[in-house]
C-alpha cells in the first residue's frame, strides 16, 4: 500500500512539473545567423543566448500562453505570444533598429542646431560666439549656406526669397513680429535672447507640412525644457546691461531675462553718418515658466520690448536730409503643451498672441500701425511602430491690422482682417536604417480670399554608406501677401512656390559635409504700378519668378586640436517679375555668390577663445537711370572680417571683446539717384553705405550658480 501511494505521488509530481523545450534559430533579413541574441520568456528567468549558428534552446516549467522575447542590440525587439508547447524549432527574423545613431535622417533643406540633435550643424552657443553674429541668432544663421547677405536690413533672406518669406516659430507656435522695427540702412535685430533657447531648426526649403504661410523658409526656436540648475546671469556691456535668473522647484522652473540698450554713450565716442536727435533706446523682458505634469510639460513664454529713436539721414533729394522717428511697443505671449495620451499617442498644442504698436514719423507724415495677431494649434501623433508614425493637426491664424496715416494733405485709415484655417497630415515611413520616406499634405483656407490652397510635400532619404546619405524633397508652399499689400487691396491671391531639393550629407567624427542643389518656381507674386505700395494703385497677382543654386557646407571641430571652424558657400541664380518691376530681373537683395568662413580657437595658456568670421558676397543689382537697363548694374563685392576674444577671468566671469569689419572695408549696399537730371542731363547719385564702417563691442558676463563653474559661454 505504501509503495502504491509513493508511486502515485511521484506520478503527479512529474505530471505537474514536466518541462518543455523552447528552441529555434534567429537570423537577420539577409538570412544570416545572429550570435548572442537574448531569448527569454517574459516575467521568468527561463532563457538562453543564441550560438554561432544563431540557434537557441532552453527548458521551462511554464504552461499555457506565454510571451517569448527576442532582444539584440541594434535590432528591433520582437515578441511571440503563443502556447509554450508550440515554441519549438522557431525561425525568427530580426530587423535592424531604425532608431540608432547610424540610422538615416531626412536632411534635405534642413539644418539642425541643437545639443541633442543626431546631426547638428550649429550649436545654440554659436549664436553668441560667432564674431559676426553680434549675439543675434539671425546673425549666426547668416553664416550658413542658402542665405544672402543684406547688410543694411539684418533679416533672413533665403534662396532668392525676400525676408518676408521666412517665418519664425517658438515651440512650434508662430511669431508674427520677430524683428525690432528700424529705418533704412540700419539693420534690425531679432527680439529674443539666445540664452533661453536650446534648439534651433533652420529649414531653407522643403519643410514639414506642419508649417505654412512661408514661401521660402521656417526657423524653429525651442525654449529650454528643463534648466540644469538655479543661477543668475549679469551682463554689463558698452551698449547697455542685462540680468537673467533661473529658479527650480520639484516639478517646475522659471527663467527670466531683462535688458536695457542705450546707444547714446557709444555714439558719443564712435560717431556715425547719421544725425541722431534721440539715439536708439530699448528695453526688453522675457520669461519662461515650465510645469511638469503627470504625462507632459506645460510652458508659458512671454516677451515685451519697447524701443524708440529719432534721426536725420542724408538724402540726395532733400538738402536738409530726411527726418525719421520711430516708437514701438511689442508684446508676445506663447503657451504650449506637449505630452503623452497613452497607447502610443502624443499631443502638442499651443497658442500665441501678439500686440504690436508702431508709431512712425517721416518728415511731416505720421503713421500709426496697430496689429493684433493670434495663432492656435493642435497636433496629434500616433506611433504605430518604430517604422510607421502618423501626425495630423489643425491651426488657426488670426490677424487684425490697422494703419492710420496723416500728413498735411491727407488723413486716412487702412487695414484688414484675415483668418486662415489650416489642416495638415504627415506620415513617416522608415523602411530600414538606410531608407526613410516622409509624406505630407497641407490645406489653408483664407477668409480674405475665400479660397483653399492644397500643398503636397514629400521627402525621401537613402543612406549610401556608413557616414553618408542622400535626400530628396519636394513641396508646394503658399503665403498670403504681407500687410503692406493687404492694407490697401485684398483682391489678390496667395503667393506660391514649388521646391525641388537634392541633398548629400556626410558625417564622421566631428566633421560634417553637406552639398545641396535646389530649384524654386514662384507664381502669383504681387505686382503694382507705382514706385511703392499705395492706396490709389492697381494690384494684381500676375508676378512670377524662379531661384536655383547650389549650397556647400563643411564643419570640423576635431581635425585640429582646440579649433572649431566651418565654411559655407552658396551660388544663387534668381530672377523675378514682381512688385513694380519693368521686366524679369534679379532682385536688388539677391547676390550670386556668398562665402562665409568662421573659426574659433581655444588658447589654454591665455584662458581665451579667439574667434574670426569672414563674409564675402558678390555685387548686388541696381538700376542706373542714366541707362536704359533695368537692374543690370552691380555694386562692388561685399567684404567683412570680424574678430572676437572671450577671456575667462574666472570660471564664472568672462570679459568679451568684438570688432565687426575690423579692416574697415568700404562696402556699398546700392545707390540713390536724384529725382531729376542735372544740367548735363545726368542723374546724380550717392552711395548707400553703412552708417558706420565698424562696430566695437565690449562686455562683462558674470554667472552666479550653485556649482560655481557654469558661465554664459559654458564651453569655455
Amino acid at each position: 500500500m505504501n509503495k502504491l501511494i509513493t508511486f502515485i505521488i511521484i506520478l503527479f509530481f512529474n505530471i505537474g512539473y514536466t518541462q518543455t523545450t523552447i528552441s529555434g534559430n534567429v537570423i537577420d533579413v539577409n538570412n544570416q545567423p545572429l550570435i548572442g541574441v537574448n531569448v527569454y520568456l517574459d516575467g521568468t528567468y527561463d532563457g538562453a543566448n543564441t550560438n554561432e549558428n544563431g540557434n537557441f534552446s532552453f527548458l521551462t516549467n511554464e504552461k499555457g500562453t506565454q510571451t517569448l522575447i527576442i532582444s539584440f542590440l541594434s535590432f528591433e525587439t520582437k515578441s511571440i505570444i503563443n502556447e509554450v508547447s508550440t515554441m519549438q524549432n522557431l525561425i525568427i527574423k530580426l530587423r535592424e533598429s531604425v532608431e540608432t545613431l547610424e540610422a538615416v535622417v531626412i536632411s534635405a533643406g534642413t539644418f539642425e542646431a541643437s545639443d541633442n540633435s543626431k546631426v547638428s550643424v550649429l550649436k545654440p552657443l554659436d549664436v553668441v560666439t560667432t564674431a559676426s553674429a553680434l549675439g543675434d541668432f539671425v546673425g549666426a544663421l547668416q553664416t550658413l549656406p542658402g542665405t544672402s547677405n543684406v547688410a543694411e536690413d539684418g533679416r533672413l533672406f533665403v534662396r532668392g526669397g525676400n525676408a518676408d518669406e521666412t517665418q519664425i516659430f517658438i515651440d512650434g507656435i508662430r511669431v508674427f513680429t520677430p524683428y525690432t522695427p528700424t529705418t533704412n540702412n540700419i539693420p534690425t535685430r531679432g527680439r529674443y535672447s539666445p540664452f533661453l533657447f536650446d534648439g534651433i531648426t533652420f529649414s531653407t526649403g522643403g519643410y514639414s507640412s506642419e508649417f505654412g504661410q512661408a514661401l521660402s523658409s521656417v526657423l524653429l526656436l525651442n525654449t529650454i525644457d528643463e534648466p540644469v540648475q538655479e543661477k543668475t546671469d549679469v551682463s554689463i556691456m558698452t551698449v547697455g546691461a542685462a540680468l537673467g535668473n533661473t529658479q527650480k522647484w520639484e516639478k517646475s522652473s522659471l527663467s527670466f531675462n531683462v535688458s536695457f540698450i542705450n546707444l547714446a554713450p557709444y555714439l558719443d565716442i564712435f560717431e556715425d553718418k547719421n544725425n541722431w536727435h534721440k539715439p536708439f533706446q530699448g528695453a526688453q523682458g522675457e520669461t519662461v515658466f515650465r510645469q511638469k505634469l503627470n504625462n507632459g510639460l506645460l510652458k508659458f513664454y512671454a516677451a515685451f520690448d519697447t524701443s524708440k529713436f529719432e534721426l536725420t539721414q542724408e538724402d540726395i533729394n532733400l538738402s536738409e536730409g530726411l527726418n525719421y522717428k520711430l516708437s514701438n511697443n511689442n508684446f508676445y505671449l506663447n503657451s504650449s503643451y506637449k505630452g503623452s495620451l497613452g497607447k502610443s499617442w502624443s499631443i502638442q498644442t499651443g497658442l500665441s498672441y501678439t500686440f504690436a504698436d508702431t508709431d512712425i514719423g517721416i518728415q511731416t507724415s505720421e503713421i500709426i500701425d496697430i496689429e493684433n495677431s493670434a495663432h492656435i494649434k493642435v497636433k496629434l501623433k500616433k506611433r504605430f511602430s518604430s517604422r510607421f508614425k502618423l501626425s495630423f493637426g489643425a491651426e488657426q491664424f488670426i490677424t487684425d491690422f490697422e494703419e492710420n496715416y496723416k500728413d498735411d494733405a491727407l488723413e486716412s485709415t487702412y487695414g484688414f482682417n484675415n483668418n486662415i484655417t489650416a489642416a495638415f497630415v504627415e506620415t513617416d515611413l522608415i523602411f530600414s536604417k538606410k531608407l526613410a520616406l516622409k509624406l505630407g499634405l497641407r490645406a489653408d483656407y483664407s477668409s480674405i480670399f475665400k479660397t483653399t490652397d492644397i500643398a503636397p510635400r514629400a521627402a525621401i532619404a537613402y543612406k549610401s554608406s556608413k557616414n553618408g546619405q542622400f535626400s530628396l524633397a519636394y513641396g508646394n508652399f503658399f503665403q498670403n501677401p504681407n500687410s503692406a499689400i493687404l492694407k490697401f487691396n485684398t483682391d489678390v491671391s496667395a503667393e506660391q512656390t514649388s521646391h525641388y531639393i537634392l541633398n548629400y550629407q556626410h558625417v564622421n567624427n566631428g566633421k560634417i559635409f553637406r552639398a545641396e542643389a535646389y530649384k524654386k518656381n514662384y507664381e502669383n507674386l504681387i505686382k503694382f504700378d507705382s514706385e511703392v505700395e499705395s492706396f490709389d494703385r492697381n494690384f494684381n497677382s500676375s508676378g512670377h519668378g524662379f531661384a536655383q543654386g547650389v549650397d556647400l557646407f563643411w564643419r570640423d571641430n576635431t581635425g585640429i586640436k582646440n579649433m572649431d571652424y566651418w565654411v559655407s558657400y552658396s551660388y544663387l541664380d534668381t530672377e523675378r517679375n514682381y512688385r513694380n518691376f519693368q521686366s524679369t530681373a534679379q532682385p536688388s537683395y539677391a547676390t550670386n555668390h556668398n562665402l562665409s568662413i568662421v573659426g574659433k580657437y581655444w588658447l589654454d595658456h591665455w584662458k581665451s577663445q579667439i574667434g574670426v568670421s569672414y563674409g564675402f558676397s558678390s555685387g548686388r543689382p541696381y538700376t542706373d537711370p542714366n541707362t536704359n537697363e533695368f537692374l543690370r548694374e552691380r555694386t562692388k563685392s561685399f567684404h567683412n572680417l570680424s574678430l572676437n576674444w572671450a577671456y575667462l577671468l574666472s570660471p564664472q566671469k568672462i570679459l568679451y571683446f568684438s570688432v565687426n569689419n575690423v579692416l574697415g572695408f568700404k562696402n556699398i549696399n546700392g545707390y540713390q539717384y536724384a529725382d531729376t537730371p542735372n544740367f548735363n542731363g545726368q542723374f546724380s547719385r550717392r552711395a548707400l553705405t553703412p552708417a558706420a564702417d565698424q562696430f566695437f563691442f565690449m562686455g562683462f558676463f558674470w554667472t552666479i550658480s550653485d556649482n560655481g563653474t557654469d558661465n554664459q559661454l559654458n564651453n569655455l
